[in-house]
């Protein structure tokens, strides 16, 4: 009997696989794809954000950055929570835990095909955006994206935690619902001070809302938002313990 491959091999196929069923999922590639272009689209032609635009700063420049949040939210929260819960239900984690793949490699496979969907989101996004005329700031290019990567840490982990813990049913429904939440009124899309009252300081202690403003404060203005980072960090953590926590395989 030959040896099973290293587990560096192991998780990467595991993650190619993960990647092409998130790919040939046709709901899968309008929640990840579509709907993100939709939303950048509308936001860029309608004059919702111009009490938030300035000289030299259009509609499409401070879109962009929430709409790479939503695709964060989109593939490593809502994509990766349904398609997990169901794995669940069908038994399909409880072999593979069992296999050399273990859990470790099984999540790490997970973890593969959110980067690489996330990646070519931010490919086509950024290329319809560009071709709208969007100017991101040079300098916060390399922070945007250590702060998407870490932002899809945290929804990642906030999509096991919901998919190992309630029925695939009950999965499909929250991280839907939540998504539509999000999106609309929780700071990622549409900037905090261009919602109401309260609602404004609320939402920025929400990973969408703490993603959302990281992503335009670098994208803009090429700065660090140090306490949207400390926010996504504390979702990160947090989200991670309980689903170790409280994940069931079967």
């Amino acid at each position: 009997m030959s040896a099973p491959a290293p587990l560096a091999r192991r998780i990467a196929l595991q993650g190619g696989y993960e990647t092409m069923c998130m790919l040939r999922n046709g709901e899968q590639l309008i929640l990840a794809i579509v709907l993100p272009l939709l939303a950048l689209v509308g936001l860029a032609v309608t004059p919702l954000l111009d009490p938030l635009t300035s000289p030299g700063t259009g509609r499409v420049d401070i879109a962009t950055p929430g709409v790479l949040a939503l695709c964060a939210m989109s593939t490593a929260f809502t994509g990766q929570g349904i398609a997990t819960g169901f794995d669940r239900r069908y038994g399909v984690l409880r072999f593979l835990s069992t296999t050399p793949l273990g859990r470790t490699g099984l999540i790490a496979g997970k973890a593969v095909a959110v980067a690489v969907v996330l990646g070519l989101q931010v490919l086509v996004i950024s290329a319809v955006a560009l071709l709208m005329g969007w100017s991101p700031s040079p300098a916060g290019i390399a922070v945007a994206i250590l702060l998407l990567a870490l932002g899809a840490a945290a929804f990642t982990a906030l999509g096991l935690l919901v998919a190992g813990t309630v029925r695939p049913e009950a999965t499909l429904a929250i991280t839907n619902l939540l998504w539509i939440l999000l999106a609309a009124g929780g700071g990622i899309v549409i900037p905090p001070e261009a919602l109401p009252g309260q609602l404004a300081g609320l939402v920025q202690l929400l990973p969408s809302g703490a993603l959302g403003e990281a992503l335009r404060s670098a994208l803009l203005a090429g700065q660090f938002n140090f306490t949207a980072f400390l926010v996504l960090a504390g979702w990160t953590v947090l989200s991670g313990v309980a689903a170790v926590r409280w994940f069931k395989w079967s």
